[in-house]
């Protein structure tokens, strides 16, 4: 009995022991200092262009050891993507995209404002479309899942259309830029500096303006490296300050930024530029308010299921506590 008694200890206390050695090496590995910061840089993005040219991210975290690994972003559903596989830690979006990116799933937060922007409209190159409510039956060329995917819905549905009424033709922008002038389409739905590109380079025409429908240029986060590294993204959103404020500062200088990265013209990038406003950073109630109106225009068109609760998963989504605004 004794025996007996002393092995079921000796076997309890082995189970105790492996659960509070897996515990432990859990808890070390949450621990874990961070090596490396992942974080995008994209064309449309034009503050996060002065980031990496100045490695002003790489200043700042070299004393703790840590690296940064810029990717670029050929648009919000790209970055979307990168966040939602782990391969990005910070990406740039469309407040819209990642409205719907947060409602299909993506753990993310939406945590600063890098511009306010008119970077997409309705693009042609034929004479025959002058509204929207032409573009019944024609192509469109468009990127699914960022802001000018999401300005067409909503520019169809104000002209009484939806995608159905359209030939969606899937492309990546700069694909549905050269599209266009092929002729294999008869409209795109643009985004700068492409669309730019477009209107000075080869005559194409912005037939649909609407700024108010473009939701404002967000940074965003994985929930999970916010839950593990809330002091990094304070950092890192300092060091953006830095880099917008510089921006509003140095416009000749952005452009240039620009121009290197793109290789565009700097009429190209001077029309981007006029369009797109950097005097936001900290990220709140206004931002919420635009992407709330276009949840609830896109769940009128059918895009979203009605029983989503928009303003609810905007609150879930904007975070705006790692940056606090300036008095």
């Amino acid at each position: 009995m004794s025996n007996l008694i002393n092995r079921r200890f000796v076997l309890n206390f082995g189970l105790v022991a492996a659960i509070l050695l897996g515990m432990s090496g859990h808890q070390a590995q949450a621990a874990d200092p961070l090596k490396e910061i992942r974080i995008d840089w994209a064309t449309y993005n034009p503050v996060s262009l002065v980031l990496k040219d100045q490695k002003l991210l790489e200043k700042e975290f070299e004393k703790d050891g840590i690296t940064i690994r810029w990717v670029q972003s050929a648009g919000s559903n790209k970055a979307l993507e990168f966040l939602n596989a782990g391969s990005l830690d910070l990406g740039s979006t469309a407040g819209a995209a990642a409205l719907i990116g947060k409602i299909n799933g993506n753990p993310i937060k939406s945590i600063y404002v890098f511009s306010r922007p008119e970077w997409t409209a309705l693009v042609t190159k034929s004479d025959a479309i002058k509204t929207v409510a032409d573009l019944k039956g024609k192509r469109v060329a468009v990127t699914r899942g960022t802001d000018p995917h999401i300005f067409l819905v909503r520019a169809l549905a104000d002209a009484k259309l939806t995608e159905k009424d359209v030939k969606l033709v899937l492309l990546q922008h700069a694909d549905g830029r050269t599209a266009l002038e092929r002729g294999d389409v008869e409209a795109w739905a643009g985004l700068d500096p492409i669309m730019a590109s477009a209107e000075v380079e080869s005559g194409a025409r912005l037939f649909f303006r609407k700024p108010a429908d473009n939701t404002w240029g967000v940074l965003n986060t994985r929930e999970d490296f916010a839950k593990n590294y809330p002091d990094v993204i304070k950092r890192v959103l300092a060091v953006y300050e830095t880099a917008r404020l510089w921006s509003l500062a140095n416009p000749k200088e952005l452009s240039k930024s620009l121009v290197d990265a793109t290789k565009l013209s700097d009429a190209v990038i001077a029309k981007q530029l006029e369009r797109t406003e950097l005097t936001h950073g900290p990220i709140g109630a206004a931002q919420s308010e635009t992407i709330i109106a276009a949840g609830l225009a896109l769940q009128e068109a059918g895009v979203l299921k009605p029983d989503v609760n928009i303003k609810a998963v905007v609150a879930d989504l904007i975070d705006g506590s790692y940056l606090a605004a300036r008095k």
